[in-house]
């Protein structure tokens, strides 16, 4: 026997529909819960629910849908599982490398069980958590995954429920942590039912793609708790380690306890009843520092936000690109601020915005371990027409530079899958919406989103065509050959590099020291006693280290020298020195 419940407040009659038979639902007694008990129903067996007559809908909770999201549910036993790490006791988020990864795209079967064959790759770079795109489900086989209609539900063709808990499984038996991707602030627009069940979504507030989650409006507890559940089954029934809460600007809450403060404090609960570290990590557009600020001291006590100023801030400095959002970024004296102050606009004024943006970070009250950097993202890359990634832009001794500030900078760093060895894969914007009106109106919005900008359409990848999913996998027989590999040794050096010495660890914000020189092109980071000296010009440089350089722990050309309180670095190269 199994029981189903489902929160229909409005509805008048509710049946579940089970294995094709038809059961009546009663009002359980809580507000708009609806429950019954079917005797032979088990895990396999498929159901939906009925609303006032209406046609069968998916479970609002379901966690598998073997025939898609506009078919029935399937029950599943998260208990019937077969674990294997009882003595994995979690990773914690400071000190952590984080490596983000599309299971579609990861491997050419686009599997959980493919990416598990690819983990020892991860172990080898030094990774200790592997950040998951969304896998719930959506509608179609390929997509980023931010498009999902069922929040619950693991998208089958990665390999449904049993497919991520074996990841997972795979990933803690050999020490890496896992951080998935959890979209909270809208639903897809193919499959998304939930209306039909209650009042999910609000006119209260509206967000880019429609009308708000209700998170403040009438009838909002319940969906609240849709939320929250929801990141807490994550922990429980599938062993993850953290959550990456997407575009967490776009919540819109006027409650005095705000959803992400509600959630914090759900999952500190949790982590205790585990006895292991959990954590949540937000994207922000806002610069707040109030995401990560503690509950005690006024913030909503998330652990870690990504910093796009940061990407910002080196990637125009590398590209010279200066469009867009870069128009604020570039010099050496930005990326100084970043790295010092996080947010380059902390209440400065904004051009791309045309208003003034952020605020200060407070170097005494936060640690730089709680904010994410990185030098590349699915968004930062596949947010570009063609899908470049930054080694289609830049030469290989740039992206050496880059990965040096990344990996010993008082951030979390990240890396895209693929960045390790300058893949040569684009990341491109892909879906296979079944419906072909809303194919199409994808097609078209793509291709005028960037027409916009002066871009030709016809030189916009086709996001429906199966030959821009294939050509965003990533080829790892790249990794064998001799370019690819010098660049993946580079990133396993440095970030064996920050094992070795506490101080790239060091998430003091208030210790770390920058000085440059915008004329000559060169760029130090001083953290404690090994400072990072960067020449980015196309001469040799002999750059102040702001003491006397001893050992050369690791650089990019062979004929880096010191000399004096100084070191001789050839044209675009970069030395982590220690400092006496």
């Amino acid at each position: 026997m199994s029981s189903f419940r489902v929160w229909a407040p409005h509805a008048q009659r509710v049946h579940v529909v089970v294995d094709g038979r038809e059961h009546a639902m009663h009002a359980d007694g809580r507000a708009g819960w609806w429950s019954a008990d079917v005797a032979g129903a088990a895990a396999g067996c498929d159901y939906a629910y009925r609303l006032d007559g209406g046609p069968p809908r998916p479970d609002p909770r379901s966690a598998w849908q073997p025939q898609g999201v506009h078919g029935p549910s399937r029950l599943v036993d998260h208990a019937a599982f077969a674990w294997s790490d009882q003595t994995w006791h979690g990773v914690p988020l400071p000190g952590s490398v984080v490596y983000e990864l599309h299971i579609g795209t990861f491997t050419d079967e686009g599997t959980f069980d493919a990416a598990i064959a690819r983990l020892d790759h991860l172990v080898e770079l030094g990774v200790d958590v592997v950040e998951l795109m969304p896998v719930n489900a959506f509608d179609g086989d390929r997509g980023w995954g931010y498009d999902g209609v069922l929040w619950y539900a693991v998208h089958d063709p990665y390999g449904g429920p049993d497919g991520l808990k074996r990841f997972v499984d795979a990933a803690h038996g050999r020490g890496i942590g896992v951080l998935l991707d959890v979209v909270y602030n809208h639903l897809g627009p193919s499959g998304n039912y939930l209306s039909e069940f209650g009042p999910y979504f609000t006119d209260t507030h509206s967000t880019p793609w429609g009308p708000a989650v209700n998170l403040d409006a009438p009838e909002s507890d319940e969906v609240r708790r849709h939320i929250i559940d929801n990141a807490l089954m994550w922990f429980v029934d599938y062993h993850v380690d953290g959550l990456r809460l997407d575009a967490v600007h776009e919540l819109k809450d006027d409650r005095a306890t705000h959803v992400l403060e509600e959630l914090s404090e759900e999952v500190r609960r949790t982590a205790a009843y585990l006895r292991k570290p959990l954590f949540l990590v937000a994207e922000s557009d806002r610069n707040d520092p109030r995401n990560v600020t503690p509950r005690h001291a006024g913030g909503w006590g998330l652990d870690a936000q990504w910093s796009d100023d940061f990407h910002h801030a080196l990637h125009a400095l590398l590209t010279g690109e200066r469009q867009g959002y870069y128009c604020d970024f570039g010099s050496l004296q930005t990326l100084a601020k970043a790295f010092t102050r996080v947010f380059v606009h902390d209440g400065t004024y904004s051009t791309f915005r045309r208003r003034h943006h952020g605020r200060p970070v407070d170097p005494h009250l936060l640690s730089g371990a709680a904010f994410v950097g990185y030098l590349q993202n699915h968004d930062q890359i596949g947010n570009r027409a063609g899908g470049a990634r930054l080694a289609a832009m830049v030469p290989p001794d740039l992206l050496k530079i880059g990965a040096a500030l990344v990996l010993t900078g008082p951030f979390t760093p990240m890396l895209f899958m693929g960045e390790e060895w300058g893949a040569s894969t684009p990341w491109q914007f892909f879906a296979s919406f079944p419906d072909r009106g809303l194919a199409e109106a994808v097609r078209t919005g793509r291709c005028e989103e960037f027409a916009g900008h002066g871009w030709d359409p016809a030189r916009v990848p086709d996001p429906m065509d199966g030959a821009t999913f294939a050509r965003s996998t990533l080829d790892w027989a790249e990794v064998e050959k001799e370019a690819h590999a010098d660049l993946l040794a580079w990133h396993r050096d440095l970030i064996a590099l920050r094992r070795r010495h506490p101080e790239l660890t060091d998430g003091r914000l208030d210790a770390v020291r920058c000085t440059w020189d915008d004329g000559d092109r060169w760029f130090v980071l001083h953290r404690g006693g090994v400072a990072v000296v960067c020449n980015l010009a196309e001469e040799h440089r002999r750059v102040p280290a702001g003491g006397r350089p001893g050992e050369v722990l690791l650089a990019s050309a062979s004929e880096v020298t010191c000399s004096g309180t100084a070191v001789n670095l050839p044209a675009r190269s970069v030395a982590v020195v220690l400092i006496d």
